[in-house]
């Protein structure tokens, strides 16, 4: 078995920089999790704790059940991949890859078995011969992929191995990565900045800023029920529209959030929550994802400043009062006028409407401070 644990795990530099607060995090044997945030968030510090490449400076870190604070890294039985690949210039792809497991001693006949095993599935079997500087970025990444996968690992921890790559063969390998754990059975610990690797490959998503966890979930969850302004404007492209002075009313006992003097009833759970927690009228932001906008019905208005065709949907950009405002819109059947400079009225079901403290930032919905650990709340059950 290969969960792993973090405790409140922190990291304090000698300089009293606190890089990584308090992070609790239990992943599960054979789980992907991704590790996802703006640069300098912490998540690469975190990553390499684990790996036993940093010091942990407090808090408690299990792997398979078992405390590895200040155990080595070569005891650790797990295997890294980096962001330069990290391969020996001077080493064919075929020494490459067994270099650990001769460095262990493993019977030469074993090492020959497993690095063409693993080759094959990596599909680098006819590059063995070659040195890394005669191989593309994408096979490289493979290689060094390839030579973490032979020493069977517990945990595999990938720290942005794509970011070196183009976009399409970021693709490529993204899709290589999926079909990849398809196929081995270990436990995923990834890094990434781009959201859409850590949409697109996780089981669950750990979201950090400066240090701090904000949200851990499914990426469904955080597209649907992001826990505050920040998850908000990270997980989905394009980013959340944000419409500022905007109020949550209680008019008898019902809420209503008003946008630009458009009240919008809001729906039986919402209702229901916000009741509960005896929220108060306030000052909102507004969150609205930009597919989940309807065009030519409602009544707020806007005027469009661009107008991208992708195909199958337009990419609007409108100005909306002082805001911003970017709309996906399927082109089948659409009966109104989008072109640059049109006057457009659009609308959004309010159950598709965040509501977001404009004080505190947290989501007035999903925020749920009781449950809250490591300020990362744990989401309320929605009847999807």
């Amino acid at each position: 078995m290969a969960e792993v644990s973090l405790k409140g795990i922190k990291k304090i530099y000698d300089n009293k920089v606190t890089a990584v607060h308090d992070v609790n995090l239990e992943i599960k044997d054979k789980e992907f999790i991704v590790l996802v945030g703006p640069s300098g968030c912490g998540k690469s510090t975190t990553l390499r704790m684990v790996a036993g490449l940093e010091e942990i400076s407090g808090g408690e870190l299990y792997i398979g059940g078992k405390l590895m604070n200040g155990i080595a890294p070569k005891d650790r039985d797990i295997a890294m991949v980096f962001q330069n690949y990290a391969l020996y210039p001077h080493m064919s792809v075929y020494d490459n890859m067994a270099f650990a497991l001769t460095m262990q001693k493993v019977p030469k006949e074993q090492i020959d078995k497993k690095v063409r095993e693993v080759a094959e599935i990596l599909d680098i079997a006819q590059y063995l011969e070659r040195k890394p500087k005669a191989l593309s970025g994408g096979q490289r990444q493979r290689v060094a992929i390839g030579r973490a996968m032979v020493r069977d690992p517990k945990v595999f921890l990938m720290d942005e191995p794509l970011s070196n790559l183009d976009a399409k063969l970021r693709n490529q390998m993204r899709a290589e990565i999926i079909k990849l754990r398809s196929r081995i059975n270990t436990t995923f610990m990834y890094v990434t900045h781009d959201q859409t690797e850590a949409m697109t490959l996780a089981d669950r998503i750990v979201i950090m800023k400066d240090g701090f966890v904000n949200q851990i979930g499914t990426p469904q969850e955080l597209f649907n029920k992001p826990v505050n302004l920040f998850v908000a404007g990270f997980i989905g492209m394009p980013v959340m529209n944000f419409f500022e002075g905007c109020r949550l009313l209680l008019d008898g006992d019902k809420y209503y959030a008003e946008i630009r003097g458009v009240r919008f009833e809001l729906d039986a759970f919402q209702q229901k929550t916000l009741k509960s927690n005896g929220q108060k009228p306030c000052d909102i932001v507004c969150g609205i994802r930009p597919q989940h906008i309807t065009v030519g019905e409602g009544d707020l208005t806007a005027t469009v400043e661009v107008n991208e065709l992708m195909g199958s949907e337009y990419n609007i950009h409108a100005r909306s009062g002082d805001d911003e405002v970017v709309m996906v819109i399927p082109t089948v059947g659409l009966a109104t006028d989008v072109s640059m400079g049109s006057r457009i009225n659009f609308t959004a079901h309010s159950d598709l409407i965040q509501l977001f403290d404009k004080e505190s930032g947290n989501n007035l919905i999903w925020y749920d401070a009781g449950s809250a650990a490591n300020n990362a709340p744990v989401c309320k059950d929605y009847p999807f």
